[in-house]
C-alpha cells in the first residue's frame, strides 16, 4: 500500500526522528538499571527452574537471598556462582543453583560480591551457564524455521489471531486444536485476570483461572506441543502467542523462548498505563525483554488499541500513531527486526460517527504506510458491542473488511459477544466464518484500492500524523515520563515514582554484570522467520 496516502516523507522522517528523540533519554535509564525480574529471568536462562513447597519458584529465592544480603547493584549472576564456587562445587550449572537457592531458602547461603581471581571465576562460570539457556533459545528459533519450512505458512495475510483461554490449559488444547482447524493461524491463549500484577511465575500446568489461563512454562510447552501436533495435521505451521508484561516481563520473555513461542504481547507503555506498575520498572524489563525476543525470533504485539477503550478513537488517534513510533524506537534499539513489529491498533471509532468507516480506513492506512514492514495487529472493535449479536457481527464484517483493504498482517477474530459475555464455542464458529467470508471474497482488494488523490482518506491521515508531529514536539520539549505522568497516553496519569514494582527497581554499581545481556548482545545467525 507504500504512497497511496500521499504522505509527506519530510514528515515522517521529521516524526521519527522525535520519537528516537523523545525515547533515547528511557533508553538510557533502562541501561543503566536493573530489577529483581531482569535478575531472575537470567537466573531461569542459567537453569534455575522449579518452585518450593509453598510455589514459590527457586529464582524468586535466590535474588531476594542475594538482594537482602549484597544487593543487587553487581547482578545477581556473579555473587551465586562465587557462592556455588566457595562452597566445594566443581562446576556451576543449574541443578548445583538449584540447590544453592535451597539452601538460601533456609538461611544457610551466605553471598558476597568477589574481588580478583574469584571475581574472575565467578563470571567465566556465569558466561557459561548463561550460554546454556541463550543456546537452547538459539535452538527453538532454528526448530521453528524448519518446521515452517516443512510445513509452510499460512497461504495468505492477515493471519488470522483468535483468543482461547478457559483457566484449564488441559481444556485450552483441543479448544486451540478445533480452532486451528477451522481456520486460525495463530493462537493466544490470555492470562488469567491479574497473573500481571504477580511478582512470580506460577509453576507447573495449572487447571483454573480468572477469565484466561495462567502464563507458566509448562502451560507454554504443552500448548506449543499441541499446535505442533495440529500444525503437522493441516500441513501449516500454527503460531502461539502469550504475554511478556507486567511484574515478570523478562521472565515471561525467557520462558517463550524457552518453549518456543512465536509472539508474545509485549508493549513498551501498556504496564504502565492499564496495571499502574511503575514506569522505570516496566521500561528496563521491557528492554531486556525484547533482547531475549530479538534472539528468539519472536513477534511482538503492542497495546496500542487498549488507549481507544479509554480515549476517543477519533480526538486520541494521534496518540495511537506516537506510540507505534515509540514502540518501533525501543524495539528497535533492542535489537528487534522489523518483521518482528507487531504494532497494534484498532477499530474501534464509535459507529455512529459519520464517515466511521472511512476514519477507519484513514487510521489503518496511515499505519500500514508509516510502517510497510512491519506485520501490524490489528484489534476488532470491542468497546460499541452491545449485545445485539447481529449488529456485533456486522461490525465485525466492517472491521475485517478493513483489514483485507488496508494489508494488515494479523487479524484479531472479533466475537459478536465480546465485552458482554464469554463468548461460547458456537460463538468462535460464526467470527470465523465471518472472516473467511470476508478473506475469500475480498482477499486480494488491497491491490485495488486507492484512495482519491486529495480526498477524504488522504486528508484524515495527513492530519492524524501532523498532531503526532506535534505531539512528539512537546514531548521532546518536556519528557516522555513528564507525558505519561499527564494522562497523555489513554488518559491514565502515572507519575515516575508511582506505581507497582517500584521498590524491585536497582541502578546498577561499576562493575555490573548480567552475562545474558553480554550474550545477547553479540551477533548470531539465523534466518528472518516473519
Amino acid at each position: 500500500m507504500s504512497g497511496v496516502l500521499g504522505l509527506d516523507p519530510v514528515v515522517v522522517a521529521r516524526a521519527r526522528e522525535l520519537a528516537a528523540r523523545a525515547g533515547a533519554p528511557v533508553v538510557e535509564l533502562a541501561r543503566s538499571r536493573t530489577t529483581v525480574s531482569v535478575e531472575r529471568a537470567v537466573l531461569r536462562l542459567m537453569g534455575v527452574a522449579g518452585a518450593d513447597a509453598e510455589g514459590i519458584p527457586w529464582v524468586n529465592r535466590l535474588v531476594d537471598a542475594v538482594a537482602d544480603q549484597v544487593g543487587l547493584g553487581y547482578g545477581v549472576a556473579v555473587p551465586v556462582c562465587d557462592a556455588v564456587l566457595r562452597g566445594g562445587g566443581s562446576r556451576v550449572d543449574g541443578a548445583a543453583l538449584i540447590r544453592l537457592a535451597q539452601e538460601a531458602a533456609s538461611g544457610g547461603a551466605r553471598f558476597e560480591v568477589p574481588s580478583g581471581a574469584a571475581a574472575r571465576a565467578a563470571r567465566r562460570w556465569a558466561r557459561s551457564a548463561a550460554a546454556v539457556g541463550v543456546g537452547r533459545v538459539d535452538a527453538a528459533r532454528r526448530d521453528r524455521e524448519r518446521l515452517v519450512a516443512r510445513w509452510g505458512d499460512p497461504p495468505r495475510r492477515p493471519w488470522v489471531y483468535l483468543i482461547v483461554a478457559t483457566g484449564d490449559i488441559h481444556e485450552d488444547v483441543p479448544q486451540a486444536q478445533a480452532a486451528a482447524r477451522a481456520g486460525a493461524d495463530v493462537i493466544a491463549v490470555i492470562r488469567s485476570t491479574g497473573q500481571s500484577l504477580l511478582d512470580y511465575v506460577p509453576e507447573g500446568a495449572t487447571r483454573e483461572g480468572f477469565a484466561g489461563t495462567y502464563a507458566t512454562q509448562e502451560n507454554f510447552r504443552l500448548m506449543r506441543a499441541a499446535l505442533d501436533e495440529v500444525s503437522a495435521e493441516l500441513g501449516r505451521y500454527v503460531r502461539l502467542t502469550n504475554y511478556a508484561s507486567g511484574l515478570c516481563m523478562p521472565e515471561m520473555a525467557a520462558l517463550a523462548g524457552l518453549e518456543r513461542l512465536d509472539m508474545m504481547l509485549n508493549d513498551s507503555m501498556y504496564g504502565i498505563l492499564f496495571r499502574d506498575i511503575n514506569p522505570v520498572r516496566t521500561f528496563v524489563d521491557q528492554r531486556f525483554s525484547r533482547q531475549v525476543h530479538a534472539r528468539a525470533g519472536i513477534i511482538i504485539n503492542t497495546g496500542e488499541d487498549n488507549y481507544l477503550t479509554t480515549a476517543d478513537a477519533v480526538e486520541a488517534a494521534h496518540t495511537v500513531t506516537v506510540s507505534q513510533l515509540l514502540n518501533e524506537f525501543f524495539a528497535r534499539e533492542a535489537g528487534l527486526a522489523d518483521w518482528q513489529l507487531g504494532l497494534g491498533h484498532a477499530f474501534e471509532i464509535d459507529p455512529s460517527v459519520p464517515e466511521s468507516f472511512r476514519l477507519e480506513l484513514a487510521h489503518a492506512l496511515l499505519a500500514r504506510e508509516l510502517f510497510p514492514d512491519a506485520p501490524l495487529k490489528w484489534m476488532p472493535p470491542t468497546r460499541h458491542m452491545t449485545g445485539d449479536v447481529f449488529r456485533g457481527n456486522l461490525l465485525n464484517g466492517f472491521f475485517n473488511l478493513a483489514g483485507v483493504l488496508t494489508g494488515q498482517g494479523i487479524l484479531l477474530v472479533g466475537m459478536m459477544t465480546e465485552a458482554v459475555a464469554t463468548p461460547w464455542l458456537s460463538d468462535r464458529d460464526i467470527a470465523l466464518q465471518n472472516v473467511r467470508y470476508v478473506l475469500g471474497a475480498a482477499g486480494g482488494l488491497a491491490e485495488d484500492f486507492v484512495p482519491a488523490p486529495g480526498g477524504f482518506i488522504q486528508r484524515r491521515a495527513g492530519q492524524v500524523l501532523g498532531e503526532a508531529v506535534e505531539l512528539l514536539e512537546r514531548i521532546v520539549d518536556g519528557s516522555l515520563l513528564s507525558a505519561i505522568a499527564d494522562g497523555t497516553f489513554g488518559v491514565m496519569r502515572r507519575p515516575v515514582d508511582g506505581g507497582k514494582g517500584r521498590d524491585g527497581v536497582v541502578v546498577q554499581a561499576d562493575g555490573y554484570v548480567n552475562p545474558v545481556s553480554e550474550l545477547l548482545a553479540e551477533p548470531v545467525g539465523g534466518g528472518v522467520g516473519g
